[in-house]
């Protein structure tokens, strides 16, 4: 293998990192939000994306609409479906165990995935290109046009969400509520209001992955969120759960993780590679890089 081809292969080995990277990390964010301001561990997180698959493949396989629409359909259909999730399983059981929180979000995790086979059968559905563009070329290295969009998309959607969280009154209410519910509570903050809009958000952002990952992997199938959520879980995990920041480290760093072993040839080992960093985390760093030591009050 020559020089040049070699760093042909690296560069598109990174691009393809950091596309599933910033796939993971717009996951990664819905599961850091939510676990910071109610400490739930949202499994029914990667199902969402899911049914944005299945939203974007309804809106132009089965009613012929504009791309630009399935895309809105799949943002919206995920936000809805997040808060009413909120709103029916995780309301009722807000002053219960922490335990019983984690069961019940696993539990509606296996009712969006055996809903959809029941609705669309076991096999995977193709999802037409959302946008059709030239890939580009740099010195006879070719790029992909969707590995770019991907991470440009991403880029945004992360700045426009930190500057939410740290610049609109939502976004204080949001860190206050993260910080002491009940002192946020004193103050005047809905606390109702702050998780339904916390749940919007990650599950827009969990729309937008949805369609960032079809536009790479073109298929729809019920179970796909099952492991995008572990693995993007995993990234929330690395970066320090709870952390908006920590999630976009940790996503890139599992995506760029997993290009790196596919390109030393072992592709079938992606996955445990993946877990293997969960275990090493657990083991030398349970905050994650940039997580905070909680102590709990007695």
């Amino acid at each position: 293998m020559s020089d040049m081809t070699a760093i042909t292969t690296i560069l598109k080995q990174i691009l393809n990192g950091l596309q599933s990277g910033s796939i993971y990390a717009l996951i990664a964010l819905g599961y850091s939000m939510v676990y910071g301001i109610i400490m739930l561990l949202n499994f029914a997180h990667g199902d969402i994306i899911m049914v944005g698959a299945y939203l974007a493949w309804l809106c132009m396989v089965r009613f012929a609409l504009n791309p630009a629409l399935a895309v809105a359909a799949a943002v919206a259909g995920c936000t809805a479906l997040g808060m009413l999730i909120e709103k029916a399983a995780y309301t009722p059981l807000r002053s219960s165990p922490r335990l019983s929180l984690l069961i019940t979000a696993i539990g509606v995790s296996y009712l969006l995935e055996n809903t959809f086979q029941l609705i669309f059968g076991a096999g995977a559905k193709t999802v037409p290109p959302f946008f059709n563009a030239k890939n580009l070329s740099f010195g006879g290295v070719v790029l992909s046009s969707n590995a770019i969009v991907t991470i440009i998309a991403a880029a945004v959607c992360m700045a426009l969400l930190t500057l939410l969280v740290q610049k609109t009154k939502m976004g204080k209410a949001m860190r206050a509520v993260s910080e002491d519910m009940g002192a946020a509570q004193l103050m005047g903050i809905s606390i109702n209001r702050t998780i339904s809009f916390t749940f919007a958000v990650g599950s827009a952002l969990a729309g937008i992955g949805s369609v960032l990952y079809c536009t790479a992997y073109p298929q729809a199938d019920p179970m796909m969120g099952s492991m995008l959520g572990l693995k993007a879980f995993v990234a929330a995990v690395l970066g320090g759960i709870g952390s908006i920041p920590g999630a976009m480290i940790g996503g890139l760093a599992i995506g760029l993780a997993e290009a790196l072993v596919s390109a030393a040839g072992l592709s079938t080992w992606k996955d445990g590679v993946v877990f293997a960093i969960l275990i090493i985390v657990l083991v030398v760093k349970p905050t994650g890089i940039l997580g905070r030591s909680l102590n709990e009050k007695v």
